[in-house]
């Protein structure tokens, strides 16, 4: 007989081999307290510390701790990702191994899904103890993240912090940096009941951040991607065809331009112009740009998963 799962608790960790024994109790202490059954899911992301030998050691002496070990750093996208499909709560929460995120929200977090409906609620750090080099950052993001998702409510995307509901991370894909953006692609999946918590932030305990400009400037390519993939992806034509018609069109007037001024105006040397060769490069261009919609296209009705699409609900329907 299967028992319901109230809660799984993921945790994507690298080098945290100082915090993981304490964590680890501490969501304990939260769980048996609250009475909830529940499962503790570490993915340790190619950690080069001692965080594995831990792990093993707490999952001997306690079943509802479980793991998975990357033979490599692949980053934490990948980590939620796997965990997404693997974990059974019915509510899932993410957090980061460091302390920062404090074990003590999950049962607020819990209710916000179970009782107040909500699909997603994202943590927000409103006091933050990270060095300005971190914060600024983060501030600039945020800002250009609500700008372009129109998810206007939340302050801080990629607070580690997060709280699902189970059909949520069962039906989103994360990959590269976006788990910076799960709220899009949750809201992009369907589940827009989005909803926020204040939550503390604790000063860094141990080890050091693996925050770096590179991740930075990862996360706003991945931004782009994700922008142009929820709005274009089943239909590439839209945009390829749209400016492949506006450039090939731009030329073509080009081109009856010249030939009016050479027939009707007798000016002369026409392909000796600037203008003629721009003309040319707009249509070529444009032809180009249509064929590549329209390539686009037909590999997007030939994909495997061209017709998946999310159920909500079912009624009189056993299959």
């Amino acid at each position: 007989m299967n028992i319901r799962t109230d809660i799984s608790v993921i945790i994507p960790l690298l080098d945290e081999e100082d915090s993981v024994q304490e964590l680890a109790s501490w969501i304990v202490r939260v769980m048996e307290a609250g009475r909830y059954s529940y499962e503790i899911f570490f993915v340790d992301d190619g950690s080069s510390d001692g965080s594995w030998k831990i792990i093993e050691s707490l999952a001997e002496k306690n079943h509802a701790v479980k793991a998975v070990r990357f033979r490599r750093n692949y980053g934490k996208s990948a980590a939620l990702n796997v965990a997404f499909a693997q974990c059974s709560g019915e509510v899932v929460i993410t957090m980061d191994a460091d302390l920062q995120d404090s074990p003590d929200e999950i049962p607020a977090l819990y209710r916000m899904i179970k009782e107040e409906g909500y699909d997603l609620v994202s943590g927000w750090k409103k006091i933050r103890h990270d060095p300005f080099s971190k914060t600024i950052p983060s501030k600039l993001f945020n800002w250009t993240t609500r700008k372009m998702s129109g998810i206007k409510n939340l302050h801080d995307f990629n607070c580690g912090l997060k709280a699902y509901r189970k059909d949520v991370v069962k039906n989103i894909e994360v990959y590269g940096e976006m788990h910076r953006y799960i709220p899009m692609l949750a809201k992009w999946a369907g589940y827009s009941k989005i909803g926020e918590k204040a939550v503390e932030h604790k000063p860094r305990k141990y080890g050091r951040s693996k925050f770096g400009i590179e991740r930075f400037m990862n996360g706003y390519l991945d931004l782009l991607s994700i922008s142009f993939i929820a709005r274009f992806g089943k239909k590439p034509m839209y945009l390829f065809g749209f400016l492949g018609t506006f450039s090939f069109l731009a030329g073509f007037g080009i081109a009856i331009y010249l030939a009016y001024e050479k027939f009707v105006n007798h000016v002369y040397r026409m392909t000796e112009r600037p203008l003629f060769f721009f003309g040319m490069l707009a249509m070529i261009l444009g032809t180009q740009l249509f064929v590549a919609g329209f390539l686009g296209e037909m590999i997007s009705r030939n994909a495997p998963d061209r017709n998946r699409y999310i159920v909500d609900r079912k009624l009189n329907i056993t299959a």
